[in-house]
């Protein structure tokens, strides 16, 4: 069930965390699972993100993975071999071992002015762990926790699995309405201000000072994702939020499955002091630390120059992706589509010009049996627009598939406008 507050715009999902009596089993038959399980169960069931190309689509732009090539390949596995041998076969620390905080802390300090000890920070297996961690630290089963609306889906599972009430914030072109924040605070606000997901925009630097001083002012957490952070055409990047805290509110997040590849399940949390000890404890109690041997490769691969060369080479890729991308689908479909303004990232947000939800997916349908993948903008949002949107995720596309796709996506609108034509004629 999901329910608006219309009074405020916040949007508010409540069927996965509404609290039960769990029932007694019979004498014989196993107990139920606890709640958290069956809220995990019903998202794992109902998972709508493709991890690899499906069967008889040939241009997948609803993957998302990020573009890899011989040379990242090759020189990833050098650092991994060197690391193997020489990494200790017992468990490392927790937080992460040390020369790879201290190679993210250099990383960040030159490529996105976060200062950094290696104190701060905490070497976890992704964004997704990074949220169930701090999910598990700061919020208790039926308190309040605001997310961008919309905002990647499985950010808001993570939330709701653990028992969290997650209420969606309205986003425009400038990021997060921290006007439409709620007057009673939550105790975590969720954003993604270098790049939104989906919808590209960029928080503005009054949104962001807005943010901070509403966490201060009200005592509670920012979580923030530099999601794609990394990854900028043509627009000079605004600070994160964490180089702008004067309070010790944020959370700052990042991950390399974006940067390198998926399998590489790394990333990092840059703590509040505040929270250090008990975020190190709830990661230990977890998993007792990241794998060591990949740690040390990275932070190998980092201090060699590998990770610059890479990055360089592929943020010059996305950008000719991307402009090949804009320019072709402005030109060849004109105004029956709007592109969401973005000048950053690995994905594009597409809408149908006067097009419904119910529209988008029979287009979806037509464009499937045509081998083209585009995945739907609706699972990003608690309450969905009633309008046609597409996301293109583009990073895994070559220069040519996607030249090659845009007359196909052409000729999908054209059939259609023609299955619409069909229906409506006299029998």
């Amino acid at each position: 069930m999901i329910e608006m507050r219309a009074a405020s715009g916040i949007f508010v999902a409540e069927g996965a965390m509404r609290a039960t009596q769990r029932a007694v089993a019979p004498a014989g038959e196993l107990a139920p699972q606890s709640r958290y399980a069956r809220r995990a169960r019903e998202f794992h069931d109902h998972a709508t993100l493709p991890s690899h190309k499906i069967p008889g689509v040939r241009y997948s732009f609803d993957v998302s993975t990020p573009s890899t090539n011989p040379v990242l390949t090759t020189a990833w596995g050098r650092a991994l071999s060197k690391a193997a041998a020489y990494t200790s076969p017992f468990n490392a620390d927790a937080q992460g071992v040390p020369v790879l905080r201290e190679a993210i802390c250099e990383l960040l300090m030159r490529r996105r002015g976060v200062v950094a000890t290696p104190d701060d920070v905490l070497v976890v297996g992704g964004t997704q762990q990074a949220m169930s961690l701090s999910a598990r630290v700061l919020v208790d089963e039926g308190e309040d926790v605001a997310i961008e609306e919309p905002q990647y889906f499985a950010i808001r599972q993570v939330l709701q699995a653990h028992g969290a009430r997650v209420a969606g914030v309205p986003v425009d072109a400038h990021g997060l309405r921290c006007d439409l924040l709620p007057a009673q605070a939550p105790r975590m606000v969720c954003v993604t201000p270098s790049h939104q997901f989906p919808s590209g925009a960029i928080m503005s630097m009054a949104r962001r000072r807005a943010l901070l001083d509403y966490a201060e002012q009200h005592g509670c957490w920012v979580f923030e994702d530099d999601y794609d952070g990394e990854f900028r055409y043509g627009t000079p990047a605004l600070p994160p939020l964490r180089s702008l805290d004067n309070g010790h509110r944020v959370i700052y997040v990042g991950t390399f499955s974006k940067s390198m590849f998926p399998a590489l399940r790394l990333g990092y949390m840059v703590m509040p002091p505040q929270l250090r000890r008990d975020l190190v404890a709830a990661k230990w109690l977890h998993d007792f630390g990241s794998p060591a041997i990949e740690q040390v490769a990275l932070a190998n691969f980092i201090a060699d120059g590998s990770f610059d060369r890479h990055m360089r080479r592929s943020s010059e890729a996305l950008e000719a992706r991307r402009n090949a991308l804009i320019d072709g689908l402005r030109r060849q479909a004109g105004d029956r589509i709007e592109i969401a303004d973005s000048h950053a990232g690995m994905h594009l947000l597409v809408w149908l010009r006067g097009r419904t939800r119910a529209d988008g997916k029979r287009f979806r349908e037509i464009a499937r049996r045509r081998g083209l993948g585009i995945a739907p903008v609706d699972p990003e949002y608690i309450d969905p627009p009633d309008r046609a949107g597409l996301l293109f995720k583009f990073a895994a596309v070559s220069l040519q598939d996607i030249r090659d796709a845009i007359p196909i996506f052409v000729r999908c609108l054209d059939a259609l406008e023609e299955t619409e034509l069909d229906l409506a004629s006299p029998a």
